[in-house]
Parts: structure tokens; sequence; C-alpha cells
């Protein structure tokens, strides 16, 4: 196990204070729904699955979330509406859990694979350049090398963005002028990296979520350029969302994972937003492991995705 493997005290409150206005939300809806009820019953199941579905849960995934709901109460014949919190987070960490996803344990890479390769994708605005310089700052924390190509050459400010990143954490980035091959930026990150050494190389894409065809054809092409370097590159393809944006998040997890084989999402944001809750339907509804998720501005605001723990902090007791 890594040496960030463990879920500390300063992590669970960075975490609860992270979806504090999602759970806020949460509860109040909540409460709302349950209103003037002492038992569950079909009112209050309807009420809840409104208040799911409101709070970016996502239809699909609500109407999972609701029928085990539903299951357990006749199961139980008699459910008390102050029970629904506790079976709320059971099962909805009990459904997470079954997407066959294993949580990362630390900031780390599996073994020979060096350099591990990421890619990472998503459209401008959503953090992508933040997180490539958080994810470098733990790697590097975890004793790990590490590269950083700026191939997002259509944006002045993604390059100089990087740039900054590099020089906080200390780890060099291979540029080019703008408007360059994003392939051969790629290229010539690889190339350093393994002359080098380097235990792990993070490249930034193009922000753009242009025709499906389009996208897929760059993204392609930065792959198959890589691979003249590092034959199985890159390893991970990781795909960063902005919470915050609620179901504008599930469309893009959509186009992008159509248009290119993602492995791994990183979903930033969620500590200034209410819609905290589209993490569970994303990583119900695409099967592809949230591996991280944003929780602020700092350094260390960037956490391992823990599926038990992020759902215990939703839907724990509000006098924690």
């Amino acid at each position: 196990m890594g040496i960030f493997s463990f879920f500390s005290k300063e992590k669970k409150e960075t975490l609860d204070k992270g979806l504090s206005k999602t759970k806020e939300s949460v509860f109040g809806k909540i409460a709302r729904a349950i209103a003037g009820k002492s038992k569950v019953d079909d009112e209050v199941l309807d009420n809840l699955e409104e208040v799911l579905i409101t709070s970016d849960v996502g239809v699909e995934t609500t109407l999972k979330i609701i029928k085990r709901i539903e299951k357990r109460v006749a199961q139980d014949k008699y459910v008390n509406t102050d029970e629904l919190n506790g079976i709320l987070r059971e099962e909805i960490a009990a459904l997470l859990t079954e997407n066959n996803t294993v949580d990362a344990e630390s900031f780390n890479i599996p073994e020979g694979k060096a350099p591990y390769v990421i890619m990472v994708v998503g459209v401008n605005g959503v953090g992508k350049t933040t997180t490539i310089g958080k994810l470098a700052y733990q790697f590097k924390k975890a004793g790990k090398s590490v590269y950083l190509g700026a191939a997002d050459t259509f944006r002045a400010a993604a390059v100089e963005q990087l740039m900054i990143w590099g020089e906080r954490v200390g780890v060099p980035v291979i540029k080019q002028k703008m408007g360059s091959d994003p392939a051969s930026v790629a290229f010539d990150t690889l190339s350093s990296a393994v002359a080098n050494h380097a235990d792990v190389v993070i490249i930034d894409t193009a922000g753009r979520l242009h025709n499906k065809i389009g996208l897929m054809n760059e993204l392609t092409k930065i792959k198959n350029v890589m691979q003249k370097v590092v034959p199985d590159a890159p390893h991970e393809v990781l795909l960063v969302l902005d919470g915050s944006t609620g179901q504008n998040a599930f469309e893009q997890a959509k186009q992008f994972t159509l248009a290119t084989e993602v492995n791994a999402m990183a979903i930033t944001k969620l500590d200034g937003t209410a819609k905290g809750g589209v993490v569970i339907g994303i990583s119900d509804q695409f099967k592809i492991p949230v591996k991280y998720i944003g929780l602020g501005e700092g350094m260390e605001d960037l956490q391992i995705f823990r599926r038990r723990e992020f759902v215990d902090s939703l839907f724990g007791t509000t006098d924690k």
C-alpha cells in the first residue's frame, strides 16, 4: 500500500467541508420530502426520487436507488423515516461497489509501468490544468519523478498555466510554440521522460468539445505518436469533469467516452456547489472509475475518490 493509502482525519475534514453545500441541500430536500410522515411509503419514495434527481444524481441511477429502497421497505415491512438516511447511505454505497471498479489506494503507479503515461482530456474551464498540477504535486510527494507535456497548443493560457504549475511543483514542462502539432509535443515529452528515467508523464490536451470525429482523430493521433516512444501509452486516459455543472458533466462524459478510451475520471469543483450528487450518477452510469475528486484550490485538495467515505460524508448525520 502507498504512503497515502490511509484516510486521515485531515482528509476526512477536507471531504466533509468540500461536500457541505451538497449535504446541506440534500438534507434540506429530504427533510421536506418526509415532513409529517412517520414511515417510508409511496409518497415518501416519490418525493425522495425527486430529491435525488434534483440533486443531479441522474434519472437512471435515481431509479436504481429507489428500487433498492423499495425492496428494503418491502422486506422490513415498516421503515421509520428516521432510518431513511442510513438506508440511503447503505444502498448508494452498495450500488457503487457493484460497479466492479476498485478504489485507488494512493497517488502511485502500477509496477512495471515507467514512465506511466496519463493523457488528460476534458473541455476548457473544468479545472483540467489545475488537476494536472495537483496530480504532479501528489506524485512528486510520493517520491516519483514527473514530466508534464503542454499539448494544448491552441490556447496560450493553457501553456502558461501549465508552466506556472510546473514551477510551483518543481517538475519540468515540455512545450513548443503556439499552434504546434499537439502530437509532436507529446512525442517530445515522452522522449525526454524516457531519456531521464521519469516515473510519470502527464500530457495536457486541447480542451475543445468539437465534433466527435474531429476529437477522436486528434486524440488518436496523439496516442499513436506516443506509442512510438512508449508502446503501450497512454496507460491512463483521465477525463476531467466540472462537478458544479451538474447534468452538463454527464453530457461531456458521454461525448468523451464515445470519442476516446477513457479509463479514469476526475470530478472537480465540488466544494463550491450543491451538485455533488453528480459523482454518484457518473460513477454508476459510465462504469469508469472516478479516481479523483477536487474539493478546493489547495495543493492537497485533490483527493483519491473513496466511494464509502464519500457516501458516508454526504449522507452521514448532520451533527458530526
